[in-house]
């Protein structure tokens, strides 16, 4: 108790102490005034370049007020972080390194870096933009990163890399170019919220981080939205994937997670690709304009799969199995475009179920030559008949209550939400 009311004087003491101080953009003043810094001190920098590397390792902020630079010549990080309680902020952060072992960033938060917060900087052109490395309860909020363009996308870095930090959040930065714009590795608790993504490999690519949360982000023409991959526990809550090539969502070895209120709209070989993923919960999601609307394989089981929109794929569903998967729940299912469906007693729910594979898929999935037979009269005849006796079929999807409206869910003006607030 002691310890704690000496710790608490300190803070309010160095609190009183602490004060604006101005950095000339001069060379070496930067260093300078990092070193003469008290604690609690905000360092504003002048209009103009400052020279980097710089390490800040006491708790202050160091403002930029959006006209300072910092650049660190293409050496190494631009800006590390080692002490606790520090702020970054309004600064065009440019001139790291090259070098992957070493992560070279435009701000490199260490294991020792504690609450800090990366906050409206311009980064741009670095390796990494901001590497979260084993920092707790860091935030990374609005800020514009860029990453590069002069490498092979794999062998760029990622617009945001997160290993090992529990109680990161990153919210509402742009993020452009690069590899991955999220890059979340070996960590929980974490969570990803109202960020955009282009012009990259994955927007937001998970690997073993469990109990948490990527909500209302917008992926725009990736190579692929959301893959959250050997994962369990994850909210993945009102994204949008715009054009993106690949996949919109991809769950692979994803366990006991929630997927709701996304959309997925146009562009992407499959909307949403399952494989090996269990005990998801995947409702109120709009999935429209894909090749394939949602690839589920692998053995994925005991999802429940209830109130989605699937509008204008051209294959709704590709599923491979011998065993019937009912896709409604507690008499709720599914909306389904090409489904001419009747609803005579007008409870918004089809009054007959929704197959949307027959055996004819299934052997075009696994002998793709079948596709010189479709023509065939032999074969539009087995289509037809099993389309007129169901109980032909040799398993798969069903959706026992299909829905007769499609759940409708807009794209967010990014633009207008993020205007300078």
């Amino acid at each position: 108790m002691l310890l704690r009311l000496l710790m608490l004087i300190g803070l309010i003491a160095s609190a009183a102490h602490a004060e604006d101080v101005p950095v000339p953009a001069a060379r070496g003043a930067l260093k300078t005034a990092v070193a003469g810094a008290s604690p609690g001190d905000v360092l504003i920098l002048s209009p103009g370049r400052h020279d980097g590397p710089v390490t800040l390792s006491k708790p202050l902020t160091l403002d930029g007020r959006g006209t300072a630079t910092v650049d660190a010549g293409g050496a190494g990080s631009v800006i590390t972080v080692t002490g606790e309680d520090i702020t970054v902020r309004g600064l065009t952060i440019v001139g790291s390194g090259s070098d992957h072992q070493d992560i070279d960033s435009g701000v490199q938060l260490t294991k020792t870096a504690r609450r800090a917060v990366i906050e409206h900087n311009r980064i741009l052109g670095n390796l990494y933009g901001v590497d979260i490395h084993g920092a707790d309860d860091s935030i990374v909020r609005g800020n514009l990163i860029e990453g590069r363009t002069d490498h092979r996308m794999n062998d760029r870095g990622n617009g945001v890399y997160v290993w090992n930090a529990p109680g990161a959040r990153v919210t509402g930065n742009d993020i452009r170019w690069g590899r991955d714009g999220i890059f979340v590795n070996t960590s929980h608790s974490n969570a990803f919220v109202g960020n955009r993504f282009r012009d990259l490999r994955f927007a937001v690519h998970y690997m073993y981080a469990n109990r948490s949360e990527l909500r209302g982000n917008l992926s725009i023409g990736n190579h692929l939205g959301y893959a959250v991959m050997y994962s369990k526990r994850v909210r993945i809550i009102d994204n949008v994937s715009v054009n993106d090539a690949k996949h919109g969502v991809m769950l692979n070895y994803t366990n006991d997670s929630e997927m709701r209120g996304n959309l997925v709209s146009g562009g992407g070989t499959k909307c949403l690709f399952i494989y090996n993923a269990h005990k998801n919960e995947i409702a109120g999601n709009r999935f429209e304009r894909c090749d394939i609307g949602v690839h589920f394989t692998a053995g994925s089981e005991r999802n429940t799969i209830t109130g989605n929109a699937f509008v204008g794929n051209r294959t709704q569903v590709k599923y491979v199995g011998t065993t019937w998967v009912d896709w409604s729940e507690e008499g709720i299912g599914n909306y389904w475009s090409d489904f001419a469906g009747y609803d005579l007693d007008g409870d918004g729910i089809a009054d007959t179920a929704y197959r949307p594979n027959d055996s004819m898929d299934h052997i075009l999935w696994t002998q793709p030559a079948a596709k010189l037979l479709m023509g065939a009269p032999a074969v539009q005849l087995v289509k037809w008949a099993q389309s007129a006796f169901p109980a032909l079929l040799p398993g798969g999807v069903v959706d026992r209550a299909p829905l007769m409206q499609p759940i409708a869910i807009p794209i967010p003006d990014w633009e207008a939400r993020h205007d300078g607030s």
